[in-house]
């Protein structure tokens, strides 16, 4: 009874600690999407998007009606978009994408966290070639007819289908985001997760061992409060 009891209180841990820190990033997510393109979801795909990515998430619906009034607020016009690049332990390089309202805590927070961890943050645009910028729109394979959705999608921008483990990532060039996105969604499918990702140009394998040091740098960095996205040069 005690194991038991103790193996619940363990689990209850777990997840709050992940709420404490996934919500408020998911928040910000949700804020400026609302910033950059209106309060109104069913007008702004970048919003309705961003709301579904934090429903999946279980973020409760008061926590996105707050995020998105907040947009109109005093408090929104502090929060902006910035991005870092790094380099990590065995040649691995780290493209970090922030919401912050102090530029001057995220480097500095950054700066640490490389130093501690056999990296070090370097000059805006120095790693930049090494991604090229994606639209990603992520669902479930089950009941997907693929060759049908692949077809369809072509028109709405799809350059590429991955499945794996039962799920479908459709890819196209980020300027397509909306179309890609929007596309899905006429066809029925429920969107698990949809985002801009930064994708390795010439993606790297390491060790088990080199990855161990890797491994331990990037949960420092998705740690921080105001990182959203972490893409790395990794296979």
């Amino acid at each position: 009874m005690g194991r038991a009891f103790e193996c619940r209180r363990r689990a209850k841990e777990a997840r709050w600690d992940k709420m404490s820190r996934v919500f408020p990033k998911l928040a910000k997510s949700i804020t400026l999407a609302a910033k950059n393109g209106g309060g109104d979801p069913d007008m702004n795909p970048a919003l309705r998007l961003a709301i579904s990515n934090a429903k999946a998430e279980n973020l409760p619906k008061d926590k996105i009606d707050a995020a998105i009034k907040r947009a109109t607020g005093g408090d929104a016009a502090d929060i902006s978009e910035v991005n870092y690049e790094g380099k990590g332990p065995h040649g691995s390089l780290f493209y970090i994408e922030c919401a912050t309202d102090n530029t001057n805590r995220s480097v500095s927070n950054l700066k640490t966290i490389f130093s501690k961890n056999g990296g070090q943050l370097v000059q805006s645009g120095q790693l930049d070639f090494m991604f090229t910028r994606k639209a990603v729109v992520e669902f479930e394979a089950e009941g997907v007819e693929l060759e049908e959705v692949e077809l369809e999608l072509i028109d709405h921008g799809l350059e590429e289908l991955e499945v794996e483990d039962g799920l479908v990532r459709a890819i196209g060039d980020y300027a397509e985001f909306a179309n890609l996105s929007g596309g899905v969604e006429k066809l029925g499918i429920t969107i698990k997760k949809a985002a801009l990702e930064r994708i390795p140009t010439q993606p790297v394998e390491m060790s088990d061992e080199q990855m161990n040091d890797i491994e331990a740098l990037l949960e420092k960095i998705e740690e921080d409060e105001d990182v959203q996205l972490v893409f790395t040069n990794l296979a």
